[in-house]
């Protein structure tokens, strides 16, 4: 039993196919089923089951790969603990992060982290649903998430949370709107609007969704997008009402839209920072982590 056939075990329960694996190692998938096939000869229990085209671990497989991210923990502390892994502060560091929160902390940190001495970062944003976060952190260093309070908790066995911010996603009206001069809106003041929203499964969904089972009726929605800036230009533009982030959709605001609390529901979504315990031992991905919460930070306290 091998560290890197561990290591691969713990990508597949993260990834769920052996393409996926692949693709993040950098290796062919050849190889990858070579080694789980070379794994699987040393244990007497199956550690994977095809599940339609994917392959997904048995409760077996996973205990082995839990336990198998436990020794590369254990690996990384132990090169901490002789000062060579963690390193030196301006080492690469990867993030991603979902489009409204790379839209308001990306540029920040580039220019936090531009200079000699300080983490290379490579940005990406990746548009994915609330339960796919954690899986992306066998891609990058550090994941910036979101969910909504009453979703599931992140699988912390797996993953580490960082919390960022507790946003609320506001109403976003057009500035003319007859609703644009009360401080605070409720489910029924804004039931009967049209409506742009996201796709289903990401944050304002999940919000309307709560709106339409408060009021009791069928909400109008009439675009859906996921884009922020897209629905504050529509919503600017005059005839639908939006959901925007309270503290990270400054760069897509106008003159033209305003944002107003909505009150007997909940509209608050988590923005967390996610990563492999092992990459938080790394100097420059802690340097990243601070930024981050420093940026946040100020974020919140200028809305």
């Amino acid at each position: 039993m091998e560290i890197h056939q561990l290591e691969i075990l713990r990508e597949l329960g993260a990834l769920g196919s052996v393409k996926a694996v692949a693709d993040t190692l950098m290796v062919t998938p050849s190889a990858v089923s070579q080694q789980l096939a070379i794994l699987q000869r040393t244990v007497d229990v199956p550690l994977t089951r095809k599940e339609g085209r994917n392959l997904v671990l048995t409760e077996a497989g996973q205990v082995l790969a839990d336990a198998g991210a436990a020794v590369v923990s254990a690996l990384a502390d132990a090169r901490d603990a002789i000062g060579i892994y963690h390193g030196s502060a301006a080492g690469r560091v990867s993030l991603c992060g979902f489009h409204s929160a790379g839209q308001a902390v990306f540029a920040p940190l580039a220019r936090i982290l531009d200079g000699p001495e300080k983490p290379r970062i490579e940005l990406s944003d990746e548009d994915v649903a609330q339960q796919d976060f954690p899986a992306l952190t066998a891609r990058y260093d550090l994941v910036l998430a979101h969910r909504m309070d009453h979703s599931p908790r992140w699988p912390t066995e797996r993953v580490t949370v960082i919390p960022l911010a507790h946003e609320p996603l506001d109403v976003a009206l057009p500035a003319g709107h007859r609703l644009a001069g009360q401080d605070t809106l409720s489910v029924q003041d804004v039931a009967a609007e049209t409506w742009v929203t996201s796709h289903a499964g990401y944050s304002p969904a999940d919000v309307l969704s709560a709106v339409a089972a408060v009021s009791s009726r069928e909400l109008n929605i009439v675009h859906r997008i996921n884009d922020y800036s897209t629905v504050a230009a529509l919503v600017a533009a005059g005839g639908v009402v939006g959901l925007l982030p309270r503290y990270t959709a400054g760069p897509v605001l106008n003159p033209d839209i305003v944002l107003r609390p909505l009150s007997g529901i909940s509209t608050r979504r988590r923005i967390d920072l996610l990563a492999r315990p092992e990459n938080l031992k790394r100097r420059s991905v802690l340097m990243v982590c601070q930024a981050l919460e420093d940026i946040m930070a100020g974020l919140v306290k200028i809305s």
